[in-house]
Order: structure tokens, then sequence, then C-alpha cells
């Protein structure tokens, strides 16, 4: 049981990592109708932001610093790149990004190399936060919860507490009116890419030495991450947010889990196979934690067939 506990809390710490980086992504979305596929490059290029900026000057100038810089290349990239292409249509800006995600991977790769770097956790955050019966919590996974609640709890506040946040979303469903009353839209979206932006790369900068910072890593996490934004639901943030947490448990779960599949199948429906039945299936011999890589894809392809708009998607109009 205390087995389990650590793993769900290690479940949520990953869960609160993806929350961040999804949690940009489905900003930019809902504000901009972009569908930015070169987000997960934003998040691997604030690990190798952080992994730089931590080794000249220190881990905590990198968690700083990743994030601005960052979010400063994703207004750049909003205002001269998609603003541009916005009356083309959505195919145009997702093509753009989708060729700016690999220009992004061949830079990273000239810079920093083909191989892993050695981004190390710091040493005032190494070690066990607490241990369940000599099972361990790092110190780490806790301050990486810290920071995604944190920062996103200051999120919150800020779209929905502040006049900032009401002009945003204003300009999300009243664009024209919001204008009309001498804001400027435009410098709001290119703000809001920026923030989406900057979110990826201090996930990035939080999560690259936990994970491994390598040019795979934006292929990897990427697509966990529109699983989550489909599966949350387009555009909404508490969808996103359940979605993650959802992701990460089933994942973490399922890693450390000694389960075949057919032990799964026999905790809801009693099988009884032969050894020559059970040699024939040897689909069911197979371990949970063997496919854990690809249970968020099978999720979502569920999820499509039975509720294709996601848990918290708004009903389309043709519907």
């Amino acid at each position: 049981m205390e087995f389990y506990f650590v793993n769900l809390l290690n479940g949520l710490s990953y869960g609160l990592l993806l929350f961040m980086l999804s949690a940009g992504l489905t900003l930019i979305f809902s504000m901009l109708g972009v569908l930015n596929f070169a987000h997960a490059s934003f998040y691997m290029l604030g690990a190798y932001l952080g992994y730089t900026c931590g080794g000249l000057w220190g881990y905590w100038y990198g968690l700083v610093f990743a994030p601005l810089i960052t979010g400063g290349l994703g207004m750049l990239v909003e205002r001269f790149g998609l603003r541009r292409l916005h009356a083309q249509g959505q195919l145009a800006e997702l093509l753009f990004t989708f060729g700016l995600a690999y220009v992004m991977l061949e830079i990273v790769q000239l810079i920093w190399g083909k191989l892993a770097v050695p981004y190390r956790i710091p040493e005032v955050l190494q070690g066990t936060l607490f241990s369940v019966h000599s099972t361990p919590f790092t110190i780490y996974r806790g301050f990486i919860a810290g920071v995604a609640l944190t920062t996103l709890g200051l999120m919150y506040l800020v779209l929905r507490r502040t006049r900032i946040g009401l002009i945003i979303q204003a300009a999300l469903t009243q664009s024209h009116m919001v204008e009309a009353l001498g804001h400027n839209v435009p410098r709001i979206f290119m703000w809001v890419f920026g923030l989406g932006c900057g979110l990826a790369g201090l996930a990035g900068a939080v999560g690259g030495n936990l994970l491994v910072t390598e040019p795979g890593m934006a292929a990897n996490i990427g697509s966990i991450i529109f699983v989550v934004i489909v599966l949350g639901g387009m555009g909404s943030l508490s969808g996103s947010f359940l979605a993650s947490m959802l992701i990460a448990l089933l994942q973490t779960l399922a890693v450390t889990s000694d389960l075949s599949l057919l032990d799964v199948l026999q905790l809801f429906i009693h099988i009884s196979l032969t050894a020559e039945e059970l040699d024939a299936s040897g689909l069911l011999r197979i371990r949970v934690s063997q496919m854990a890589p690809v249970l968020p894809f099978i999720i979502l392809l569920l999820m499509l067939i039975w509720r294709p708009r996601g848990l918290f998607g708004a009903k389309s109009e043709a519907n």
C-alpha cells in the first residue's frame, strides 16, 4: 500500500508538469485558435537554456532566464510570423509551426549536439523529502509540484481576478469590441502567445533534469501533450488539468505494475486457460509495464470514438 501511495505522489508531480506544459498550449489555442505544433520545441529549448544558464551562473538563474527567453522568442514568432499568416487560415498557421519545430530541432542540435546533456538536479534539491516504509519521494519531485502549483495559481489569479485578465478573456470572444474600447488586441495576442511559450520553457527548465535533456525530448513529450489537450477538450484548462492527472497516474502506475494483460482481465471477468492456450495467446502474456508508453494513445482513440470533443470541450454547432 505504501508503495502505491508514493507512486501516486510521483504520478501527481508528473501530471502537474504535464499540465504546466499543456496549459500554455491550451491558452494559446483558446485565445488565438492556433494549434502550435512547435510548443514542445519551446519546452525542449527551455530545458537546454536552463542547462546552459545554470552551468554559467547557477541553477536558479536558469530557472528564471529560460522561461523569459522562450517567452520572448514566442512573442517574436507571433509578431513576425503567425500574425502575417492569420488571414490565411489555420492550415497555414499549423504548417508554419510544424516547420518551426524542425528548425528549432536543427538549431538545438547545431548548438548543443545530438547527444543528451548532463543537466543535473542541484545539490540543494537532491535527496529524499520523505519515505514511506523505505519507498522514497524525492525533494525534486516535490519542488516540481510546488513550482507548477504556484505558477498555475498565479496564472489563475491574473486571468480571473485582474483587469488584464478580464481584457484577455473579453478579447477571446469579443475582440472587435475590445479593440473599439482602445485596447491593442494584436498586442494582447502576442503577449498571450509569449506567456504560453514561457510556460513551456519553465516546464523544460524544471523537468529537463528529472527527465532526459536531449533533442528527441520534444517529440517524446509533444505527442503526450496533444493527447492531453484532445482528451481534456480543445481550449479547456480544467479539461487539460484532469487529463494531465489521468495520463500521468495511469502511466506511472502502469510502469511499476508487474501484472500481465491476462491478470488484468481476470480482475474483471473469470478466465481459465490451459497451458497450450496461454502459449497460443502470447498477447495476454504482455506486461502492463510494457504497454505504458502506448496507453495514452489507446485512451485517445477510445475518447475520439466515444466523445470526440473531449471531457470538457464545447459541443460543436454541427452536432
